[in-house]
C-alpha cells in the first residue's frame, strides 16, 4: 500500500512562512512526479507545484516567486517552502505522486494538512 505522509501545516500570520514535507517509499519517489495540491471550501482541488524525477519544476501563477518545491532523494521526501503567505493561501494541502505511462496513469494522495493564514 502506497503511503504519502505529510507534515508541516499550521497557523501563520500573513507574510509568514511554513514548510510542508511529504515522505514516501523509495519505490514511489524514484519514478513518480511529486506535487502539492490545495483545496479550500467550495473550490476544486488545484495544482500548486510539482517536481519531476529530473527536477523540472512547475508552479501555478498564484504562488510563483513565493513558493519553492524541492525533493531530497536521500530521504524520499518532497518539500514545499511557502514564503510571503497570504490569507488566500489558506487551504488543505495535499501531497501527490503521479506517474503517466503510455498505457495508464497512477495517482496517490496524502491525507492532507491544513494551512491557515490569518492575523
Amino acid at each position: 500500500q502506497v503511503q504519502l505522509v505529510e507534515s508541516g501545516g499550521g497557523l501563520v500570520q500573513p507574510g509568514g512562512s511554513l514548510r510542508l514535507s511529504c515522505a514516501t517509499s523509495r519505490s514511489i519517489f524514484s519514478i513518480y512526479t511529486m506535487g502539492w495540491y490545495r483545496q479550500s471550501p467550495g473550490t476544486q482541488r488545484e495544482l500548486v507545484a510539482h517536481i519531476t524525477t529530473g527536477d523540472t519544476m512547475y508552479y501555478s501563477d498564484s504562488v510563483k516567486g513565493r513558493f519553492t518545491i524541492s525533493r531530497d532523494n536521500a530521504k524520499n521526501t518532497v518539500y514545499l517552502q511557502m514564503n510571503s503567505l497570504k490569507p488566500e493561501d489558506t487551504a488543505v494541502y495535499y501531497c501527490n505522486a503521479r506517474r503517466v505511462t503510455t498505457k495508464s496513469s497512477y495517482d496517490y494522495w496524502g491525507q492532507g494538512t491544513q494551512v491557515t493564514v490569518s492575523s
